[in-house]
């Protein structure tokens, strides 16, 4: 996988979406059809070498509240309940090998985990749903974009 960097047009508008700056490499990997950020892609280290386990990480402010709205009403857990054991281990695998493949910086520590930083079960229905919309294996992740209509929202991945 080849690293790009994220535009400095996409740096500020992401920048300003999370109220902060990056400590990190990013690149925008899915976005709405009017160009907007929806999923950034990230090194798996930051600047410093720190290791970045979030690889997919969903910076669009209506998903997220639409998100954040389904965990504070125990959707972790309702998700969890739904998928396959298997099914959801296969996909913290595969986060965690994309992770790998995308390490640049191969003799720092790296993180561990799959998707949201676990290895089992559900940690954040947000890291799900971006992982799944950067167009991953994901059953969590499918279920969420279900529930909250994404496919009503016209995303482009821009990676395909």
């Amino acid at each position: 996988m080849t690293f790009r960097d994220a535009s400095p047009d996409d740096q500020a508008i992401v920048e300003a979406l999370l109220g902060r700056p990056l400590a990190g490499r990013f690149a925008v990997v899915v976005r709405r059809l009017e160009e907007e950020p929806v999923v950034i892609e990230n090194e798996p280290h930051l600047r410093d070498g720190t290791p970045m386990p979030t690889l997919y990480w969903l910076v669009d402010a209506e998903l997220y509240l639409q998100v954040s709205r389904l965990e504070s009403e125990g959707g972790v857990h309702r998700f969890e309940e739904l998928v396959d054991v298997e099914e959801l281990r296969r996909a913290h695998d595969e986060y965690a090998q994309r992770r790998r493949a995308a390490t640049v910086q191969p003799d720092a520590v790296a993180a561990r985990g799959g998707v949201g930083g676990t290895r089992v079960g559900v940690k954040c229905l947000h890291a799900h749903l971006a992982n799944y919309l950067a167009g991953s294996f994901d059953p969590v992740g499918a279920l969420v974009a279900e529930e909250i209509d994404v496919p009503a929202l016209r995303l482009i991945n821009v990676r395909e």
